[in-house]
């Protein structure tokens, strides 16, 4: 190692925490906001307390939002992990013409402007009767989530040793067997981790939840939105932390499960 590594190390570091802290400054401001003792959103604030929590928690627009995010969210997870999963399976087992393709347009939400995406779905649903819909939206956000899931899930199962599997199968154990004893055990982390992503995909959606929302099926992000647009007060720095809070905690979630797999490779 050259001696001006440990330097280039440490400049290195100090220039990504500059860079993390210049792009989360405007997030970590909304904190003290959501506390303010006043009406309005200001910096600093002129006092503090939890009024505005309090206003979010007894407020049946704010509750029925966050009740439909979580349950959108959970469904898409679910759908997302499973489909993801076998996707997964497919695109990195399967021998056939053509799986490059099929990897780019299980990708292409990823890569797609998510706007292009919401205007297509919207004519589809519109057509499907499923526009305005809980199961429209949760529709919508599980092929958002998938190729989260797929990304994790094909890491982990390339990376793994196929060994413990080609073991299993000379034992006697048939193909669906050894998946459950033993590929699944093996990348249940990158799948859990998948998951989270999938429900986070879900939880911070709004362009096509705009588009695809009604007035008695909106998702939290989606009433955020509209009072943004007609009347803006603390609650929605409340709103906000809260969702920032549930991000953080889920990402902290998916980097222990991240490390799990790596601890079992």
């Amino acid at each position: 190692m050259s001696a001006d590594a440990g330097p280039r190390r440490i400049g290195l570091r100090s220039f990504a925490w500059l860079v993390g802290l210049v792009l989360i400054a405007p997030t970590l401001l909304i904190v003290p906001m959501s506390f303010t003792s006043g009406g309005i959103l200001l910096f600093p604030p002129p006092g503090f307390g939890t009024r505005w929590y309090v206003n979010f928690f007894q407020s049946q627009l704010w509750t029925s939002g966050a009740v439909t995010s979580v349950k959108v969210g959970v469904a898409a997870a679910v759908l997302a992990t499973v489909l993801g999963t076998l996707m997964a399976l497919g695109i990195v087992r399967g021998r056939y013409p053509g799986r490059p393709v099929v990897m780019a347009i299980v990708l292409s939400p990823l890569i797609v402007p998510v706007v292009v995406i919401a205007i297509g779905m919207y004519f589809v649903y519109t057509d499907w009767r499923l526009a305005g819909t809980m199961p429209g939206l949760i529709l919508a956000h599980t092929s958002l989530a998938i190729p989260f899931v797929v990304v994790n899930v094909s890491v982990s199962l390339r990376t793994f040793d196929r060994t413990l599997e080609l073991a299993a199968q000379n034992l006697g154990a048939g193909p669906i067997r050894t998946f459950f004893r033993i590929t699944l055990p093996l990348i249940s982390p990158s799948i859990v981790a998948g998951a989270l992503f999938a429900f986070i995909a879900s939880w911070d959606e709004v362009v096509v939840s705009i588009f695809l929302s009604s007035p008695l099926v909106r998702t939290l992000p989606v009433v955020m939105w509209g009072q943004v647009r007609s009347s803006i007060d603390p609650t929605i720095a409340a709103v906000a932390t809260m969702l920032t809070a549930t991000t953080v905690v889920i990402l902290s979630l998916v980097m222990l499960a991240q490390r799990r797999s790596r601890a079992t490779r």
